[in-house]
């Protein structure tokens, strides 16, 4: 009987332990971040990218001022990947995230651009 308990304990723990460290994940992106996309006009060049926690999920926008909701944010083990509508088309983010860094490639039906984001200071 003892064993019974013991066994769910550690499944229990291993649980909990998982959904921590996915928290703790995504929690980590959470701030404001400067891009910068290579090989493209400079119009399209730089920006910023604001990721949010809100009722325990995270959203992200990108713009300063006038600010569009990303779609399709997924924030898994490292890894970053959204998706923005514009009239210009579809816009594919993927990143891989290395503490205040994001490095990775934005696609659209113009090609691959290489881009790279630093987390802004806190102010």
């Amino acid at each position: 009987m003892k064993g019974k308990y013991y066994l769910l304990l550690i499944i229990a723990i291993g649980f909990v332990s998982i959904a921590a460290k996915s928290a703790v994940l995504q929690g980590d992106i959470i701030g404001t971040w400067k891009y910068l996309i290579s090989d493209v006009p400079p119009e399209y060049e730089s920006g910023f990218f604001t990721f949010e926690q809100k009722e325990n999920k995270t959203v992200g926008y990108v713009g300063d001022t006038e600010k569009q909701e990303m779609k399709e944010l997924t924030v898994d083990q490292e890894k970053v990947v959204f998706t923005i509508e514009s009239q210009a088309g579809v816009f594919k983010y993927s990143f891989a995230q290395k503490g205040d860094t994001l490095t990775g490639v934005v696609s659209s039906q113009y090609g691959d651009f290489p881009i790279k984001a630093i987390r802004e200071p806190k102010k």
